[in-house]
């Protein structure tokens, strides 16, 4: 598994409280602030996926 797809997940778990937080206190600022770290973390997690298929695609040891 890449670092990328771990650190997305991260952000996307972070984003996704930072977002809930928001809600709750009625906050619009850090609600679209959570929303577009969970989104970056989504585009991060798929980078580590393209990462990941790749390297198993050009792995010799098969």
């Amino acid at each position: 598994m890449d670092k990328d797809r771990v650190a997305g997940t991260a952000h996307q778990v972070k984003g996704a409280v930072k977002e809930a937080a928001g809600k709750l206190m009625g906050d619009a600022k850090t609600e679209a602030s959570g929303a577009a770290e969970k989104a970056a973390g989504k585009v991060q997690n798929a980078v580590g996926g393209a990462k990941d298929a790749v390297r198993d695609a050009t792995d010799t040891k098969r």
